[in-house]
């Protein structure tokens, strides 16, 4: 879907005196896709009509992202969260699939440890969680040293806001195919100077690493064991190699968890929707149609 058709059908809401967007496709059972960071809805566009037919899916663009706006805020994960569950009560309050990768799986199980009786399943992908050590929280040492350059005051500033180094260069060497022009001007969009920018800087210093920083770092353990003392009904996507979670490691946490199924997609990075939608709409599509079927049951 080309990016000016996947923009011209988003609806705007007001959250807090700011405009969210969002986009709205589907009947039935209210399927919540969320975006990570410097992402957008867009990065859902080639998942979303494998869905659309079994759900009413509604992909927002967290605040300071894609097309909603940029308020006077710190971009906190705490000022993330706020904002979305604004945004839930108003667009999508009753009961609800979550689907989630990266900062959004932060998100789904914050929401999901606050409202367990909302949570009809919880899709992911990419996962974030507490890394005891930097060599746990990346697989690749590169990244590693430059997550450290962007937590490092003055330093991130420069190679985020001013260099724009998240969006020309994370994005897509975390991606094993390479996007088009089309794609890329879409990324670029939304961060067209250093001052909107701001909303990619904080999340990676709002990585849970090494203890740091210790308000979000507490609040993750505490959504990961709750997550973990869950029945709800999971789906894991992981890819080979993965970025932040490898093969083994998602393995080995979907049999931690309780009544969570294991999708191995094959190769793949960070960003698995760009390297296999199809695959993920079609599991998607597969996992809600059965749940729906054996509650109708």
């Amino acid at each position: 879907m080309r990016e000016e058709a996947f923009a011209a059908g988003k609806s705007f809401v007001d959250i807090f005196g700011s405009s969210m967007a969002y986009i709205e496709k589907g009947t039935g059972p209210t399927v919540l896709f969320l975006h990570g960071n410097p992402t957008s809805s867009y990065i859902w566009r080639n998942i979303l009509p494998h869905v659309t037919p079994v759900g009413r899916c509604v992909a927002p663009d967290l605040i300071g992202y894609g097309q909603s706006d940029k308020p006077d805020i710190d971009y906190t994960f705490l000022d993330q969260f706020r904002y979305l569950e604004a945004f839930i009560e108003k667009v999508a309050p009753g009961p609800l699939f979550l689907v989630a990768q990266d900062w959004g799986t932060a998100l789904a199980f914050h929401f999901a440890a606050l409202n367990r009786e909302k949570v009809l399943g919880l899709a992911f992908m990419e996962y974030i969680r507490p890394a005891e050590t930097y060599e746990a929280f990346h697989q690749k040492p590169q990244a590693r040293e430059l997550f450290r350059a962007f937590r490092t005051e003055g330093v991130g500033e420069r190679l985020i806001l001013e260099e724009n180094v998240f969006i020309e260069r994370v994005v897509p060497n975390a991606i094993l195919r390479q996007l088009n022009d089309e794609e890329m001007a879409a990324y670029r969009a939304p961060f067209p100077d250093p001052s909107s920018r701001r909303p990619v800087l904080r999340l990676p210093r709002e990585l849970p690493i090494e203890g740091a920083p210790s308000e979000f770092y507490a609040i993750s353990t505490a959504d990961h064991a709750t997550l973990r003392a869950s029945g709800y009904p999971k789906l894991l996507f992981s890819g080979d190699p993965g970025a932040l979670i490898s093969p083994a490691e998602a393995e080995a946490y979907a049999d931690e968890l309780a009544n969570c199924r294991l999708v191995k997609l094959g190769a793949g990075a960070h960003y698995l929707q760009e390297d296999h939608p199809h695959a993920i709409g079609t599991a998607l599509r597969s996992w809600i149609e059965g749940l729906r079927g054996a509650s109708a049951a």
